[in-house]
């Protein structure tokens, strides 16, 4: 995995991306033996300790607004992957670091731990004897890959994402999900209460809380969410705002304890609609989820309320989302969508970006125009990879330059200030390039090289 970084980091192909505003920061990174060496850099919110910043930088529970080097890790981390408030970075020794909250566990270092440590990146105890490959965050819980292709879970949900079985809600230490022992997992990827996995075969497993669809059928009779948008809400046109407010927090309220009674795969079943179809790419956003598949399909199943399926079709489950062009990869946020498209003919091929869903902070990084559920072209902006936050966008080119967009609240965007960016921005960290980068909830952070 050292070596593709390595590769990724210096391939050139030529593909040009425009420059709307750029601030550029001085990363502060120094190479003691003089060669390259790799830094995880942070910003947006601090308050749960997901930075990894000490106080004496930014204050205690402050928010970065400047990308800033994370201190205390080692020189070769290879990835990095952020949870809803919380960080992990696998080094190219298969060790595994993580920061941030733990109130459930995630950090896999116990619940004893003041919270005043909780920012400090520290090895994940019970991994001693095996060597991460990657590794990947929740809001609850933490997900890592060994080498021999197992996976491993630890943290506190109470809607099946550990997939250690039935009414098993807690795991304050790494252990293995046994119902995929003999499989070759790959790729994990982590909604709020849902989980995908492809294998090195290209098969899909799901569990967790399943309504909407968004594990697919599983052989089950699907339940809409009393969340989602067919929930009906009372008329409100003849009520005052504020009697209108009560209403709808009353209904979400209701809503929410309807959801305890909602079905739950507790353990990683094959997603059967899928068994002969290979998958190549998924992604889990809150409660959405995309998935490309072999045939250069892109599925969506789960929650629609934002328009983040991408398709008319509003059946529950898995169906196609209403694009032409091939899809390569594919990132959800709490309510958008994001994929990278080869676009062109013969010797004319070109990546895109399109996004579609919830557009409240301009996180689509492009003008809705009533279109917001449709996949359309982010202009001018061809990036190798993309990540998406709560309300706000990360995109890498493949000359190691870093693009954001949407809410820059808490400094999520790192470009030095707490205003929205409509379209992509680029943000220049000198002297280094981007070799990934991956949105939180409201933080992001970035894998860093000479």
């Amino acid at each position: 995995m050292f070596t593709e970084m390595l590769q990724f980091l210096y391939k050139r192909s030529g593909a040009t991306a425009f420059i709307s505003r750029c601030r550029s920061f001085s990363s502060g990174v120094a190479c003691e033996n003089g060669s390259s060496s790799f830094a995880v850099m942070s910003f947006g919110d601090g308050s749960q300790g997901a930075l990894g910043l000490p106080a004496s930088l930014i204050g205690v529970g402050a928010d970065a607004y400047e990308p800033t080097v994370v201190p205390g890790l080692p020189d070769d981390v290879v990835s990095v992957s952020a949870g809803h408030y919380h960080s992990l970075a696998v080094s190219a020794k298969g060790e595994l670091w993580a920061w941030g909250r733990n109130d459930e566990g995630q950090l896999g270092r116990g619940l004893l731990e003041p919270r005043h440590l909780w920012n400090e990146p520290k090895l994940v105890k019970g991994l001693a004897n095996m060597k991460v490959q990657s590794a990947f965050a929740s809001g609850v819980i933490s997900a890592a890959i060994g080498d021999d292709g197992s996976l491993w879970t630890w943290g506190r949900s109470k809607r099946g994402q550990l997939g250690h079985g039935k009414g098993i809600t807690d795991a304050l230490m790494p252990s293995k999900v046994e119902a995929l022992t003999g499989e070759d997992i790959t790729k994990v990827s982590l909604g709020w209460g849902h989980v995908l996995a492809q294998t090195v075969d290209r098969k899909l497993f799901g569990w967790g809380y399943s309504a909407d669809g968004r594990l697919g059928r599983l052989g089950e009779k699907v339940k809409a969410s009393p969340l989602d948008s067919k929930a009906e809400l009372p008329g409100t046109h003849e009520m005052t705002r504020s009697e209108a407010l009560d209403i709808a927090e009353k209904h979400v309220l209701e809503s929410m304890e309807k959801e305890k009674d909602m079905p739950i795969v507790w353990e990683p079943h094959l997603i059967e609609e899928l068994h002969s179809v290979p998958v190549t790419d998924i992604s889990c956003g809150l409660d959405h989820s995309l998935v490309i598949c072999g045939d250069s399909t892109m599925l969506s199943g789960g929650s629609n309320i934002y328009g983040q399926l991408g398709r008319e079709n509003q059946g529950l489950g898995f169906f196609p989302v209403d694009m032409s062009f091939r899809p390569l990869s594919v990132a959800c946020g709490l309510g958008h969508s994001l994929a990278i498209c080869a676009t062109g003919e013969g010797n004319d091929i070109r990546k895109a970006l399109f996004s579609w869903g919830w557009n409240g902070s301009s996180q689509l990084g492009r003008p809705g125009l009533g279109l917001e559920s449709k996949p359309l072209v982010v202009e001018s902006l061809a990036p190798v990879a993309v990540s998406c936050g709560r309300v706000h966008s990360v995109a890498v080119t493949d000359d190691g330059q870093l693009w954001v967009w949407g809410c820059g609240k808490n400094g999520r965007l790192g470009l030095g200030s707490s205003f929205d960016e409509s379209e992509p921005t680029l943000v220049e960290i000198e002297d280094y390039k981007v070799v990934q980068a991956v949105a939180g909830f409201d933080h992001t952070l970035l894998l860093v090289a000479e």
